[in-house]
């Protein structure tokens, strides 16, 4: 995959300044839990198995209180959202992501739009791709895997064989655009849109980054003993619970995506 910055820099502005709308958080995994605050708020062990980052109390009673009083790994670490993905299996043994970087980005909206953008609300929630996904045609699908160092793979919405040595990839682009009342919605998608045409709809008029999840698995080869907790490679989705301090959130938003500059997980220009 092409890792958000590198695909068409602006140039550079003065000696450090690289023109790209990007701010990050890199997220170790913490824990797994058949939980899901979003889907099945304080239903414990009603989900499939999830992989989680971040905010290391996530469970199934999570809310935003509670995870402003958490604590993170992530860096920054005063980046108390929580991150959450199906569990990934190989011959029925879980695999954790050693890379897992959270991109924050301002790309895939017309200049104005990138200007305009907002910080997530305090307790957003939202998913991407679909746990229900029936195969690699299905829309509502939008996860991809590739292979680390090994472009030549190419990418799909199932698992690839990746070459001995190389890291199996998934990346996944969550909606920025919002409604701008709710912070979830009964389907936990509908008060999200992807972008029309460069903008957000009249149904959505809120630009909000575009948080795009990029996870590396230490797993290669054929990919026949592979699966996700909630099925095939296709059904790989992500959720997001938003706990950034409104300050710091808001901040990144207006020095680094507003004017289009590539800043680091600090938030200052990298």
């Amino acid at each position: 995959m092409t890792v958000p910055g590198s695909a068409a820099p602006q140039g550079e502005v003065g000696a450090n300044v690289v023109r790209v709308a990007e701010f990050l958080a890199e997220c170790p995994y913490t824990h797994r839990l058949p939980d899901d605050p979003i889907v099945f708020p304080n239903l414990p062990g009603a989900s499939h198995m999830h992989s989680f980052f971040g905010n290391r109390s996530t469970n199934a009673r999570s809310t935003t209180q509670s995870l402003l009083a958490g604590t993170s790994s992530c860096n920054p670490g005063i980046d108390l959202s929580s991150y959450w993905v199906p569990t990934l299996y190989v011959n029925n043994q879980p695999v954790e992501p050693t890379g897992t970087t959270f991109y924050y980005l301002g790309e895939g909206v017309n200049p104005d739009v990138t200007a305009r953008i907002q910080p997530f609300p305090l307790g957003l929630r939202m998913i991407a791709g679909n746990a229900k996904a029936t195969g690699v045609n299905d829309p509502s699908s939008n996860a991809r895997w590739s292979c680390l160092h090994a472009g030549h793979v190419g990418s799909s919405k199932d698992f690839v064989n990746c070459p001995s040595g190389t890291m199996l990839e998934s990346y996944l682009d969550f909606p920025q655009c919002w409604n701008g009342r709710d912070l979830d919605s009964a389907d936990h998608k509908s008060h999200m849109s992807y972008p029309v045409a460069g903008g957000c709809p009249s149904s959505h008029p809120v630009p909000v980054p575009k948080l795009r999840q990029v996870l590396r698995y230490p797993a290669s080869g054929n990919p026949a003993g592979f699966r996700l907790a909630s099925g095939p490679g296709y059904t790989m989705h992500g959720d997001f619970f938003n706990a950034w301090p409104e300050a710091e959130l808001a901040r990144r938003v207006r020095d680094c995506i507003n004017p289009v500059i590539k800043c680091g997980a600090d938030g200052r220009p990298s």
